[in-house]
């Protein structure tokens, strides 16, 4: 069987079948059945369960074929990395281990720190799972060889070491909801799933700070915090199945960052493991400290290409005493851009502050999700307000003031607690609804970029005219609030030539940002997908100061290659 072949089965779900319809030996090597411990998004405590009946060598020999061989084949024959051939000793790609060498590794990794859980799965479903998102823009054609469950530092240092003595690929996993092939394993090598790291290890309540492990989720942690009556809350909101590991990976921000910023600023301190199972904390529990280089800057926003955090020292905040939540409606998105843009130059401090265009609108209607509420098709800003009653008073009557001069109507408050969860609710579902509308053989590609506040209203409207003239189904939507907007776009993934003109107009739309002193990325980070938009950002002089960074904490290359920047070349 061809690497393409499984690999093309496994992104239709059919890696099962395609496994057991193969040969049922390898290289004369007997069979046995391994325990493999399957983890999914959507449950997180499933029981162990039986692989399919391979040998290890059999899963390993399939799965790194599609992981390894098959991606350097892929990248040649879509045009990328030109000349370069996977494991030419004239390339200057990495030595990654051979067949033997990763067998070997998770040999070591099961004697040293398997005990009575096998915390390595090489179950086909798992590998697909930890290789494969169908909401990210790109997906590389590889798996991971296995997935490693780790339950402590001490275990990621172990797997760490010995990945590490053998050049095997390490890629961090705790969501899995990034948009840009963040996880993905173009090299094979093990995933390394914190699924069952997701503890609060110490809470603080007097200090307002809390050490967590990074697999909780942010709802997670904030329905714990709410249970123990703390009246503290962690106030960084993307996506719901975020998780801090990745949070912290992709430096990520949400609804809330207009007023509280992103994750930078809310990590105190961080335990990293590094590339040869070194462990180190970053600086100690004070809000602030001027003590040597600020390492927290350096690994939130790494995308694990640094280091795997295993703990992390976050700062709390008090819940306010009121909150308020409106919806407006406008005539045209620029109108809706131009208001919001004021909001934020007047300095009122909402608390959020969101833009719905009218097809995203549309598609919250279409979805159902919100139902029984169904929403004036308009372009559309969501507002949310918190502090002192007096205040919360007093923000809402000058925002009405601005989006009443901007041509806005149909301004709206939530009554009560509940309407507050439903006025909210269009915002937090929109990716979903989008999702849910999909036909078979469609993807949606779903990006962002950011620029300043005086430039918003003249990005928004000349990229959603030409997102409107791909004659495909596409909205805008985004946190205005700080500069940041997303462009959601339905295609068929089977036709070429429709693919080609989407991710035309992504990258017309990532240019624009760039030419109005914006950035590629306000919160989704760079992943595989846009490699290229950080070397036209900041350059490559830049990018190899980043590359000799990576060079230093990780001189295999093996912590999540790939992603960010490639080896060979700038950027």
């Amino acid at each position: 069987m061809s690497a393409n072949r499984f690999l093309r089965a496994a992104k239709l779900g059919r890696s099962l079948k395609v496994l057991n319809n193969a040969p049922r030996c390898v290289a004369g090597r007997q069979l046995f059945t391994t325990t493999a411990t399957r983890r999914t998004r959507t449950d997180s405590r499933q029981e162990p369960r039986l692989a399919s009946t391979w040998s290890v060598s059999g899963v390993m020999a399939i799965a790194s074929a599609a992981g390894l061989f098959g991606w350097g084949v892929s990248e040649l024959r879509h045009g990328g990395f030109p000349g370069t051939v996977l494991f030419d000793s004239a390339s200057d790609y990495p030595r990654y281990a051979s067949m033997r060498e990763m067998e070997q590794a998770l040999r070591e990794i099961r004697e040293e720190v398997g005990g009575e859980d096998d915390i390595i799965s090489t179950d086909p479903d798992d590998l697909h799972a930890h290789g494969y998102s169908e909401w990210s823009t790109t997906n590389p054609e590889g798996l991971p060889v296995a997935v490693a469950y780790p339950r402590s530092t001490e275990q990621v240092s172990a797997i760490a070491r010995i990945c590490h003595k053998y050049h095997v690929p390490v890629i961090p996993y705790s969501g899995g909801s990034s948009l840009e092939g963040n996880f993905s394993a173009p090299f094979g090598g093990i995933s390394v799933d914190f699924a069952y790291m997701d503890k609060i290890i110490q809470f603080n309540k007097n200090d307002m700070d809390i050490v967590v492990q990074p697999s909780i989720g942010w709802q997670d942690l904030n329905e714990q915090l709410a249970k123990m009556g703390s009246g503290l809350f962690f106030p960084i909101d993307p996506g719901p199945s975020a998780k801090i590991g990745g949070m912290i990976g992709t430096n990520c921000s949400g609804t809330n960052a207009v007023k509280y910023g992103t994750m930078k600023d809310w990590v105190i301190n961080l335990t990293v493991v590094l590339a040869d199972g070194t462990v180190i904390k970053t600086r100690r529990r004070p809000r602030k400290s001027s003590a040597g280089y600020n390492l927290n800057g350096l690994f939130v926003g790494s995308e694990g290409t640094l280091g795997l955090v295993t703990e992390a020292t976050l700062k709390l905040t008090v819940i306010p005493e009121e909150f308020s939540v409106a919806v407006v409606t406008f005539p045209s998105i620029r109108d809706a851009a131009s208001a919001a843009a004021e909001v934020m130059q007047t300095g009122i401090p909402v608390a959020a502050m969101e833009i719905m265009d009218e097809v995203q609108m549309k598609v919250v209607n279409m979805g159902g999700a919100t139902a029984p509420r169904v929403w004036k098709e308009m372009p559309t800003l969501f507002f949310k307000f918190s502090g002192t009653k007096a205040g919360v008073k007093e923000n809402i009557s000058m925002v009405q003031k601005i989006t009443k001069s901007n041509k806005g109507s149909n301004f709206e408050f939530a009554k009560d607690a509940r309407e507050q969860k439903l006025l909210w609710s269009a915002r937090k579902e929109s990716l979903w609804s989008m999702l849910a509308l999909r036909k078979d053989g469609e993807e949606v590609w779903s990006t962002d970029v950011a620029v300043p506040f005086s430039r918003l209203a003249d990005i928004i409207e000349v990229s959603k005219k030409e997102m409107d003239e791909l004659g495909l189904f596409a909205s805008i939507l985004g946190h205005i609030g700080d500069g940041n907007f997303h462009e959601s776009i339905i295609y068929n993934r089977r036709d070429k030539g429709e693919r080609e003109k989407v991710e035309t107009c992504v990258k017309n739309m990532v240019k624009r940002a760039l030419e109005m002193e914006g950035t590629c990325t306000g919160e989704h980070s760079i992943g595989w997908g846009k490699k290229e938009s950080l070397l036209w950002e900041v350059g490559p002089d830049t990018v190899g100061v980043m590359k000799a960074i990576k060079a230093a904490l990780d001189p295999h290359w093996i912590m999540n290659p790939g992603k960010i920047f490639d080896r060979d070349r700038q950027g």
